[in-house]
C-alpha cells in the first residue's frame, strides 16, 4: 500500500510539472458546469500556494503559470500579476509592510514590495524546485524547502543562509514553530525532523509510516503533517505521537490550521478538503469541489472562511463551518472580456483561452503572452514575455494557417518544446471560427 501510495504523488508531480503557462482547454471546459462557483479566476496553470494578509483585505496565490498575483479580496479583483520565476510557483509567503516571497520550480526565492515589478531581493542557492515556505515569528527570516534534499534559513536582512541537511528524498513542506525555537521539516523519506535554532543540538527525527506532503505548526505547539497514506498525524512539539485523523483515500498534499486553532484543513490530490476538529481529532466535514487535485488550502482571519487553489486554475472561497461557497463567481477584471462578441462561435471557442491572454493592444501579458498583433508575428516575440528558448528556436511565423495548424495536430507535435498542455480542435469548421475570430480581434 505504501509503494501504492509514492507511486500516486510521483505520478502526480510528474504530471504538474508539464503543467505552463496556457490554461488547459480540457480543464477549463470540464470546470464550467461545476455547482462550486466561489472563484477567483486569472491563472493559467493549477493554483499550487496561497498566502491571506493579516487584515483579509489580499491574498497572493502562485502558480505552475509561473506567475504570482497579488489579489483584492474587498473588490474581488486581481490588483498585480508577478512576473519572475522561470518555471512553477510553488510557494507565497506575506511579510510585513505588505512585502512578499515567492518561491518556484526554478530554485529561487523572490522578495516583492508592493506595486513593484521586479524583486527586491532574490535568494539563491538551492539546486531544485522549492515546493514550501515559512516566516519565522518575529518575521526575520525566512525558511524553504527544496526537492535538494534541504531546508534553508535565509535573513532577510541579508547574509548567507543557514543549509539544514539530512533528509534523503524530497523535502516538501516546512514550518517554524510558534515560538520560533524550531524548525519542522517533512520529507518523502518518511520522517519529520525538528531542528533547533539555537545552538549546535542535532534534530529531533520522528520516522513515519508514509511519504509526507504538508506540515502545519499550531500555536500550542503542536505539529500536524499530512500523509500520501491520506492521513493526517498529529505530534507533540517534541515529536511524540498524537492521535491520526483519515482525510481520504487518497494523498495529503496542502495543509492550513485555522487562526483561532479549532480547525484543520487537509487538501487532497483527489480534489477533496477535509475540515478536522483539531482538539476532537475528528472529520468535520469533507468539501467537495469539481473532482481534481487540491494543491493550496488557507483560512481567512474569520477562522471559518477558507480558499483554496485547485488545478482547474481557480481560487474558491467557502464556509468551513457549512462546507458551502461563500460567494458569487470573482473574476480578475471587471465584466466580461468577450462580451462585446456575444454569439460568435470563434468568441466561444477562444473563451477557454481568455484567462491566460489578452487581445487588445492596449492589454498587458498575463500567464499568457498578449495575442495583439499576433498573425504575421514570429513565434515568441511577442514583447515584453519570457519565453523558452526552445520556442525561441523554431522557425514559425503566425498567420491564420499555422494558428490552425497548432490546434490541429496539437502542440507538441507543431511546437516541441512548448510547456503548452497539449490540446487540439478536431473540428476543422471550428479551428476556421477561431482563426476568424483571432483575425478581427487582435488586430492593433
Amino acid at each position: 500500500m505504501l509503494q501504492r501510495m509514492a507511486a500516486i504523488v510521483s505520478f502526480a508531480r510528474v504530471v504538474l510539472s508539464r503543467f505552463s503557462i496556457i490554461a488547459a482547454v480540457s480543464v477549463a471546459l470540464a470546470v464550467g458546469t461545476t455547482d462550486v462557483v466561489a472563484q477567483l479566476r486569472g491563472h493559467g496553470g493549477p493554483v499550487r500556494a496561497l498566502a491571506i494578509s493579516a487584515d483579509g483585505q489580499s491574498v497572493v496565490s502562485g502558480s505552475f503559470d509561473s506567475t504570482a498575483i497579488r489579489w483584492s479580496l474587498t473588490r474581488n479583483a486581481a490588483e498585480q500579476v508577478l512576473r519572475f520565476h522561470a518555471d512553477a510557483v510553488n510557494a507565497a509567503v506575506l511579510l510585513s509592510g505588505g512585502r512578499a516571497a515567492t518561491a518556484g520550480a526554478d530554485g529561487r526565492v523572490a522578495i516583492w514590495s508592493p506595486g513593484k515589478t521586479e524583486p527586491d531581493a532574490v535568494f539563491e542557492g538551492h539546486t531544485a524546485p522549492v515546493v514550501s515556505l515559512a516566516v519565522s515569528p518575529d518575521g526575520t527570516a525566512i525558511a524553504s524547502a527544496s526537492w535538494d534534499h534541504t531546508v534553508r534559513l535565509w535573513p532577510l536582512a541579508g547574509g548567507a543562509p543557514r543549509v539544514l541537511e539530512g533528509h534523503t528524498q524530497n523535502v516538501n513542506g516546512v514550518a517554524f514553530s510558534a515560538d520560533g525555537r524550531t524548525v519542522i521539516s517533512v520529507s518523502y523519506d518518511l520522517s519529520v525532523r525538528i531542528w533547533p535554532l539555537s545552538g549546535a543540538q542535532a534534530p529531533i527525527i520522528v520516522s513515519m509510516p508514509t511519504p509526507l506532503n504538508a506540515v502545519a505548526a499550531g500555536a500550542d505547539g503542536e505539529i500536524t503533517v499530512g500523509g500520501a497514506d491520506g492521513k493526517v498525524y498529529f505530534l507533540t512539539a517534541g515529536g511524540a505521537p498524537a492521535g491520526e485523523v483519515a482525510a481520504g483515500p487518497r494523498p495529503v498534499i496542502s495543509m492550513a490550521i485555522s487562526p483561532d486553532g479549532a480547525l484543520l484543513a487537509a487538501a487532497g490530490i483527489g480534489g477533496t478538503v477535509a475540515v478536522i476538529d483539531r482538539k476532537a481529532r475528528t472529520l468535520a466535514r469533507t468539501l467537495v469541489g469539481p473532482g481534481l487535485p487540491v494543491w493550496s488550502v488557507a483560512f481567512m482571519p474569520d477562522s471559518r472562511t477558507l480558499l483554496t487553489g485547485g488545478a482547474d486554475n481557480m481560487i474558491r472561497r467557502w464556509n468551513a463551518a457549512t462546507g458551502e461557497p461563500v460567494d458569487p463567481i470573482l473574476l480578475d477584471m471587471a465584466g466580461d472580456p468577450l462580451a462585446a462578441y456575444a454569439g460568435d462561435h470563434g468568441a466561444e471557442i477562444f473563451r477557454a483561452c481568455v484567462a491566460c491572454h489578452t487581445l487588445g493592444a492596449d492589454q498587458a501579458n498575463r500567464a499568457g503572452p498578449t495575442l495583439s498583433g499576433i498573425f504575421g508575428r514570429r513565434i515568441a516575440t511577442a514583447p515584453g514575455y519570457n519565453f523558452s528558448d526552445a520556442l525561441k528556436r523554431l522557425d514559425i511565423v503566425w498567420t491564420p494557417e499555422t494558428v490552425s495548424k497548432l490546434f490541429e495536430i496539437g502542440p507538441q507535435a507543431y511546437t516541441p518544446g512548448t510547456k503548452m498542455p497539449e490540446q487540439r480542435i478536431g473540428s476543422e469548421q471550428d479551428r476556421a471560427a477561431l482563426v476568424q475570430f483571432l483575425e478581427r480581434a487582435t488586430k492593433k
